[in-house]
């Protein structure tokens, strides 16, 4: 698009002369004859060029200048002044003018004079555009990341948040899945409708039918009072459930008749009711695999894996890792009432060399404990747990090697390290690996590890 100029100039030929001038150069051209006529156009429209006289009547180009800067105006403005007047045009330049030119002035001048203004003002809007595109890549809602799947990320929740299909988020524990959840629901248009969520691995089956379904009074032992389940609780909105690989295979049947009719049957009752849910879920189990072992029906996980949304683990995004703790430390310093803390170099490499088994958890975690224990306004070497300082991350080189391990090798011998340096704690083995505790203890049970004392295994 063509700029637009206002030329301000009270002189009727002066001003004709140079509107002619500008206009053969392709720019839209507008005149008023003092300051307070161009203060009525500049209400009226937006300009990215202001050419203004400073010795006019009624209301001069100082004073023209004083008012455009008590309103902020972002456009850019060049001041014409007498050769006698040049201290005027200095002046000018401090309340705001870029650049003068001296009477009569010269077209070709002129012409370079604003050709110049005009891209500066464009290079500046691109580095302002720039800024903003990066803030958007460091942040999503509550989502923090630039590195390129995190973008990838971005651009799907951008695409589905306005509708309700179906999301499956995978990923390792500590990853931020409930979060990505979250950050759907809220950027949609039913942010302000209920966001429920419940962890389908942290009760009985029976209990997991309740809290999903609902029941009536009097279904089962205890049940004192009709209750509505999560379905219900969130409908209109949105319905998390996390860790879906745990729901019993005989209640999946229950669970994906109400995602294809979207209606539930709460326990003790044979009455349906009609729910509308936007479903999210998620899981740090690769379903896939459990549906080739039968503990996961295949016509359920293609039900949910509409939109699949993987979250990698935080040591495959380690370019994230200094942004995360950018973020942490400001929440903690609010928190703990302190002024933000800086990271050291040395502390820096260390945070973002180390593997990070639980993910962004174990991260916030870190950062807390130092704001609960250290004085210092400096994040040190001093203030890391032990396991991350002394981590150093060794990369095998394999094709150096006569006979590459089997897969089966490799995970066995790490399982192996993983309970020696537990002591044999599967609990902490498990959060080593970065896997939950039932997949542990099959793997345990499968290379024949659970009668090795783990001191020596």
């Amino acid at each position: 698009m063509s700029a637009h100029i206002l030329l301000v100039e009270d002189e009727i030929n002066m001003a004709k002369m140079q509107a002619k001038i500008l206009q053969r150069k392709g720019y839209v051209v507008e005149t008023a004859c003092n300051g307070r006529e161009a203060l009525r156009l500049l209400d009226q429209s937006a300009f990215d060029v202001v050419i203004t006289d400073l010795k006019m009547p009624v209301m001069d180009g100082m004073q023209l200048l004083r008012a455009m800067n008590a309103k902020e105006r972002g456009c850019q403005v060049i001041v014409l002044t007498g050769h006698g007047t040049i201290e005027s045009a200095v002046e000018a330049m401090q309340l705001g003018a870029v650049d003068y030119l001296t009477k009569p002035c010269n077209p070709d001048e002129l012409l370079i004079k604003v050709d110049k203004l005009l891209e500066t003002k464009r290079l500046r809007e691109e580095v302002a555009q720039l800024r903003r595109e990066v803030r958007a890549y460091k942040r999503f809602g509550e989502l923090i990341g630039q590195s390129p799947a995190m973008r990838q990320i971005y651009t799907v929740i951008s695409a589905v948040k306005a509708n309700k299909s179906t999301v499956l988020i995978t990923g390792e524990s500590g990853t931020g899945k409930e979060l990505v959840a979250r950050t759907i629901h809220q950027q949609g248009p039913w942010a302000d409708r209920p966001f429920v969520a419940i962890n389908c691995g942290a009760m009985s089956e029976t209990l997991l039918d309740s809290q999903l379904f609902g029941h009536k009074r009097g279904a089962f032992t205890g049940a004192i009072a009709d209750h509505n389940g999560v379905f219900q609780a969130a409908n209109g909105g949105t319905l998390f459930l996390d860790e879906i690989s745990e729901i019993p295979l005989a209640l999946q049947v229950k669970f994906l008749r109400a995602i294809q009719e979207r209606e539930v049957t709460p326990l003790g009752s044979s009455r349906p009711v009609k729910v509308d849910v936007r479903l999210i879920a998620a899981s740090n189990r690769n379903l896939e695999e459990e549906v080739k072992k039968g503990t996961f029906r295949d016509d359920l996980f293609y039900r949910l894996n509409v939109v699949p949304i993987h979250l990698p683990p935080l040591r495959e995004r380690r370019e994230d890792i200094p942004l995360l703790i950018e973020h942490f430390i400001a929440t903690f310093s609010t928190e703990y009432n302190v002024e933000p803390k800086k990271v050291s170099p040395e502390a820096l490499d260390k945070l973002v060399s180390y593997s990070w088994p639980g993910n962004i958890r174990e991260l916030q975690n870190v950062i807390e404990r130092v704001f609960a224990l250290s004085q210092s306004n400096e994040i040190t070497l001093a203030d890391l747990p032990g396991s991350i300082v002394g981590f150093e991350f060794k990369q095998v080189d394999f094709e150096e090697m006569a006979e590459l391990p089997t897969l089966a090798d490799m995970e066995r011998s790490l399982i192996r390290a993983a309970l020696r340096k537990s002591r044999g704690n599967k609990n902490e083995a498990a959060r080593i690996l970065a896997i939950d505790r039932q997949r542990l203890y099959r793997k345990i049970e499968k290379y024949g590890l659970e009668a090795a004392a783990y001191a020596d295994v």
